[in-house]
């Protein structure tokens, strides 16, 4: 990547005017706290990994929101909302954007998409076919294979792994990789998947409870767990079944 493409985010950071009290929710999660005192610069590709509860989702949720996404997916013009239940965070935040970049962007996220395709059901792009009526990794595909994930623009993925065989995280990677060689084409991704966190080029962030931190695919813990369970998984089982 070059400092001069126009990528969509840049920079996130806290906004002049940021009012949440830090003694709250989300502001008592590490790497949140640390974002907003350092700021956080986006690759082409970013990754975040980490524990549930780490706070991998209120930042996707945030920045996404901050670029003008809606909480529960779908694109900028298109303000789908079921449920209220989204944290304050994305008001206390400011995205640097490069110049000349793609205001287009798209959210995706697992817990949600029945509810982004009963929207689309009653609001069809054109040739959309009917999500429901797919499995929930087919319905994914075929939305990763659809017009709004072509070209440049900010794309924006909550845990995406949810329902996905294995090939077709793969397929996913291979989607993935493919979008962000558009010149002013971005990803960001939080999931628990060591398939997904393994596309070529990108930048991993590990969150836990002390902020961020960089990391390469083959440190990661996930992939560590992964490894120990596949090569032993009876050493694992053992403290979980009686």
């Amino acid at each position: 990547m070059r400092w001069s493409d126009p990528l969509p985010v840049r920079r996130v950071r806290r906004a002049s005017d940021a009012s949440l009290d830090p003694d709250q929710w989300p502001m008592t999660l590490a790497p949140v706290r640390q974002l907003l005192q350092e700021g956080l610069d986006l690759g082409r590709i970013t990754v975040l990994v980490g524990e549930n509860g780490t706070g991998k989702s209120t930042l996707v949720e945030a920045i996404a929101m901050a670029f003008g996404l809606p909480a529960e997916g779908g694109s900028t013009g298109a303000m789908h909302r079921t449920y209220a239940s989204e944290s304050a965070l994305h008001d206390d935040l400011t995205l640097e954007r490069g110049a000349g970049a793609s205001k287009w962007g798209y959210f995706l996220r697992a817990e949600t998409t029945h509810g982004l395709f009963t929207y689309l059901a009653n609001n069809p792009g054109p040739r959309d076919p009917d999500f429901h009526r797919m499995s929930h990794g087919e319905s994914f595909l075929a939305m990763l294979g659809s017009g709004r994930f072509r070209g440049d623009g900010f794309f924006v993925m909550d845990e995406p792994e949810a329902g996905l065989s294995f090939s077709a995280q793969l397929a996913l990677v291979g989607t993935l990789h493919a979008l962000a060689q558009h010149r002013s084409a971005q990803v960001l991704m939080a999931t628990h998947s060591p398939v997904l966190a393994a596309i070529p080029g990108a930048t991993i962030l590990e969150l836990d409870h002390e902020g961020l931190h960089p990391r390469d695919w083959s440190d990661l813990d996930v992939v560590d767990n992964y490894r120990r369970f596949l090569a032993t998984p009876g050493q694992y089982l053992r403290h979980v079944i009686d």
